[in-house]
């Protein structure tokens, strides 16, 4: 039997029902699940571990990301611009991509959220130039180590037919859907404690038709897997659905079945009063992700109101090309400020910030079975020293977002150690980085 003690906890962020917060407590791992949870629990055989100092809460949980975009970061022309205007930037460089670069940049993608305290992570990849496919991906997470939520997402209304995508970049819809049902078959697993569940995901109502929308939500019931997709991201979002579908993206949503406890939109930067009852009514989710927002321009997300009304609300890093970043316990503290900046100094406490990057996620992929620790629960967690440069000072330790670290000491997922002292455990991230580095260097010169 598989079993880690963690001994001598500092201090224990449970984000339990109780929302328990323990000292001087040990917590066991056996064969991926939390076994125990007291005061001097026994060594017996377990690997021991040592917390002294240290901060532990449940592994963080990532609900929208482009894991393909870590390598188009930074890029010149799409630094300063909004939604519409950088898409139409880079889809020409997401167009000369191909299987290398998917599993390369979600590896590093993926790496980088790990070492910011991630254990469980979506993916939206909603394109796939030259071959590449969604099992391009979840080849590179297995070998990361994270759990993962990828979903296969689509375009099928390129410029010629209105659309903001190249016509290269579309797909027919019914070659979606074929693909949809192949990538469930072959890797969704529904399961307690999976390691890799799908979703369907059209990218968004300004890339896809009604049609799609309507016929994904079939097949995602019929499947019983969950849907994503972008929703009222900023003003350009609102003015497109009202021009095109004469509605507002939450009326569009409700209208072809998208609204749920098994939905959960991107962004929805722009949802008024009526959409946010909407989506509490119904327990759909949101992905907040408030460096992208401010990245481009699009505004705060209401997350307050959303979350005082019932929204299920987690957190994204969104693409690193609209981020820059997937560091998920900076995007954490963000989502604290810019509550505080929007709506007063009592508006979100870093400890709810922190539920929201952690359960909050985790409940809104469906995975009751993380995001939390007690005992029964899955071994997705997070390690955070304290004794470091960052937090020296600090009165209150566990208010982690107010102090730092940012960076991970240990890591574990489903009981494994992804991250040993601050370093990742399962590949070498130097060479990843080199082989990130060279084929970014290629795509600019072909740009």
């Amino acid at each position: 039997m598989s079993e880690v003690l963690i001994r001598n906890i500092e201090h224990l962020l449970t984000m339990d029902d109780a929302r328990r917060e323990l000292s001087g407590f040990d917590l066991r791992i056996s064969n991926g699940v939390i076994s125990a949870i007291g005061q001097g629990l026994p060594v017996g055989v377990a690997e021991v571990v040592d917390a002294r100092g240290c901060v532990v809460t449940p592994g963080l949980v990532n609900t929208h990301h482009h894991l393909y975009q870590s390598m188009t970061r930074a890029v010149p022309g799409a630094q300063d611009a909004l939604l519409f205007g950088w898409l139409q930037k880079l889809y020409p460089i997401w167009a000369m991509m191909g299987p290398e670069e998917m599993f390369v940049s979600a590896q590093l993608g993926l790496a980088e959220l790990a070492l910011s305290g991630c254990t469980l992570s979506a993916d939206h990849l909603y394109l796939y130039p030259n071959g590449a496919r969604l099992d391009d991906t979840i080849s590179a997470a297995k070998e990361i180590g994270l759990r993962f939520h990828p979903t296969r997402g689509a375009m099928s209304i390129g410029e010629s037919d209105g659309g903001l995508p190249p016509d290269s970049l579309v797909e027919r819809e019914s070659a979606i859907l074929e693909d949809c049902i192949r990538v469930i078959d072959a890797h969704h697993d529904p399961r307690e404690g999976a390691m890799v569940r799908v979703g369907i995901a059209p990218c968004s109502p300004f890339s896809v038709s009604r049609d799609l929308m309507r016929d994904a939500a079939l097949l995602a019931r019929d499947k019983g897997v969950m849907l994503h997709t972008h929703l009222a991201e900023n003003e350009e979002d609102i003015a497109y659905s009202l021009e095109k579908f004469g509605c507002r993206p939450g009326q569009y949503a409700e209208d072809l079945g998208w609204t749920g406890p098994d939905v959960w939109h991107a962004h929805c930067v722009k949802l008024d009063g009526a959409e946010i009852d909407l989506f509490a009514r119904s327990r759909t989710g949101v992905a907040h992700c408030p460096c992208s927002n401010c990245r481009l321009g699009s505004g705060i997300a209401p997350v307050r109101r959303m979350r005082d009304a019932g929204v299920p609300v987690g957190l994204g890093v969104d693409g690193s090309a609209s981020n820059d970043s997937a560091n998920l316990i900076s995007e954490a503290r963000q989502a604290m400020l810019l509550q505080r900046v929007q709506s007063g100094a009592t508006a979100m406490s870093a400890r709810e910030a922190l539920e929201i990057a952690t359960r909050g996620g985790a409940d809104v992929l469906g995975r009751p079975d993380c995001g939390r620790l007690e005992v029964g629960k899955r071994a997705d967690i997070a390690i955070w020293d304290t004794r470091g440069v960052e937090s020296a000072g600090s009165w209150d330790p566990a208010a982690l977002l107010l102090a730092g670290p940012t960076r991970v000491r240990d890591l574990f997922v489903e009981g494994r150690r992804i991250v040993t002292d601050s370093q990742l455990s399962t590949i070498d991230l130097g060479q990843l980085v080199e082989k990130q580095n060279r084929l970014a260097s290629a795509l600019a010169e072909r740009a």
